[in-house]
C-alpha cells in the first residue's frame, strides 16, 4: 500500500534486551519468533518492504530475506531507558533516507490484525493528521485524578471530572502500541512523536495485550493456542 506517490515500509524495533523476559523478542510464539508475527502482519496488511531495527547478534548475521531489511542499532540507543524517538531518528537518518510512510510495529503486540494496520493507514492517508496510533478503551475513572503540587491537587483534566458519577464521565482511550503511522519527513522536522496532530483507531482489548513478563507472554499463548492462532 503506498501513500500519495510514498513508499510505506514497516519498522519492527528489536532490543535483545529485556527486564521482564529475557530474549523476549526472539521466543518462539505459537509456532515462530514473537518478532515474526510483526513482519507477518505487515506483508499481510499489504506492505512489502519490512524494516527491523535490532542489536540482537543472531538476527543480523542471518541469510538475508527479500523484502525484510535487518538494520544494526548502535549499542547506546538499544537500553531499556532509550525512548522510541531516538531510535526513529537514527532509523530515519541512516537506514530510511527519502520519503515514505512508516507503520512502525511493536513486537510485543502480537495479536493486533493486519486490518489493524489498513484502518491506520487508511486514516492517515486522509491528511487531518501527522500521527495515527491505535488505542483502546480504558477506566474513565482516571479523569478524576490529579498530581500533587506542594499540599495542592492539581486535575489531570476537567476539574468537574473530580466529582461526577462515573457513569457521567466521557470515554477515554489509552494507546496500547500496537500501531503507529507517520510520514517520515515530518517525524524527522518535529523529531518526536509527540509534536503534531494525532489521530486514533480502536483496537478491542482482547487485541490490545503489550508483552512484558512471562505472564503476558503465557497469556497470549494460550490466547492464540484457543483460537487457532487468530488473534480475533
Amino acid at each position: 500500500m503506498a501513500e500519495s506517490g510514498r513508499e510505506t515500509l514497516a519498522l519492527v524495533p528489536l532490543r535483545a534486551g529485556s527486564k521482564g523476559l529475557p530474549g523476549k523478542n526472539t521466543r518462539e510464539l505459537a509456532g515462530k519468533p514473537l518478532w515474526r508475527h510483526a513482519v507477518d502482519q505487515a506483508r499481510a496488511a499489504g506492505i512489502a518492504r519490512v524494516l527491523v531495527s535490532t542489536d540482537i547478534g543472531s538476527l543480523l548475521s542471518a541469510p538475508p530475506e527479500q523484502d525484510l531489511q535487518l538494520c544494526p542499532r548502535p549499542a547506546a540507543l538499544a537500553g531499556d531507558t532509550v525512548p522510541m524517538d531516538a531510535v526513529l531518528r537514527h532509523v530515519l537518518a541512516h537506514d530510511v533516507t527519502g520519503p515514505a510512510t512508516i507503520v512502525l510495529l511493536q513486537a510485543t503486540s502480537p495479536l493486533r490484525r493486519p486490518a489493524d494496520i489498513t484502518a491506520a493507514l487508511e486514516l492517515h492517508v486522509q491528511g487531518d493528521f501527522d500521527l495515527v496510533l491505535s488505542a483502546t478503551r480504558a477506566d474513565s475513572g482516571v479523569l478524576k485524578w490529579g498530581k500533587v503540587d506542594g499540599a495542592a491537587f492539581v486535575p489531570l483534566s476537567d476539574p468537574a471530572h473530580c466529582f461526577a458519577n462515573r457513569a457521567e464521565l466521557p470515554p477515554v482511550y489509552r494507546p496500547n502500541g500496537a500501531v503507529y503511522v507517520f510520514d517520515a519527513g515530518w517525524f524527522r522536522s518535529s523529531g518526536t512523536l509527540a509534536g503534531g496532530r494525532i489521530g486514533m483507531v480502536e483496537m478491542p482489548p482482547e487485541r490490545a495485550a503489550d508483552i512484558d513478563n512471562s505472564e503476558d507472554f503465557a497469556a497470549v499463548e494460550s490466547r492464540l493456542r484457543d483460537t487457532g492462532g487468530d488473534p480475533a
